[in-house]
């Protein structure tokens, strides 16, 4: 596919088997209409953020699994919008409930950047609004796309991981 625009998705999961949950929503990328599979970073072991930070209800973190992530890069000819709903629509075959920011997942896609377009709608919004405050998500998004920069700061996804402040541990898998 030679026409369409560059996505990156970040991928997640901390219930049931976390690391083949990720790859089984990889593969269902890889399927997706009007979308080409182009480059998944390693798997990572990651902290979950608190529940506090992501605004959800008391619960400590420590009762939380670690998580899974990972990031990809495709090219789509799809709209954001109909992005969205495709990447939605795999979360819910695979069981994803939402019950609160910040809840245990058994799937969590986010649409990171739609090329260097800037959206902002009710529930939309591209560059994803955390983006720069997670070392989950830099780390495996500066494996296939350092250079990239971030259409609202204008600084490359390396240059915001570099400025990071975010402490959490984030471990690259080592798979056999």
């Amino acid at each position: 596919m030679q026409d369409g625009i560059l996505a990156y998705i970040s991928i997640g999961s901390n219930t049931g088997d976390p690391l083949q949950n990720c790859r089984e929503a990889i593969g269902r990328l890889s399927r997706a209409a009007e979308s080409v599979l182009l480059s998944v970073s390693s798997f990572y072991r990651t902290e979950p953020v608190p529940v506090a930070d992501a605004e959800g209800p008391p619960e400590a973190p420590e009762k939380q699994n670690w998580f899974v992530n990972a990031a990809v890069e495709i090219r789509t000819t799809l709209l954001p919008r109909d992005l969205l709903s495709a990447m939605q629509d795999i979360e819910q075959a695979m069981g994803r409930v939402r019950t609160y920011r910040g809840a245990p997942r058994v799937i969590d896609l986010d649409l990171l950047l739609y090329g260097q377009n800037i959206i902002r709608e009710a529930d939309l919004t591209v560059p994803h609004p955390e983006l720069h405050k997670r070392l989950f998500v830099l780390a495996p998004l500066c494996e296939i796309a350092s250079y990239v920069l971030h259409p609202v700061f204008g600084v490359s996804m390396r240059g915001l991981k570099d400025r990071l402040e975010d402490f959490r541990t984030v471990e690259r898998l080592t798979l056999k």
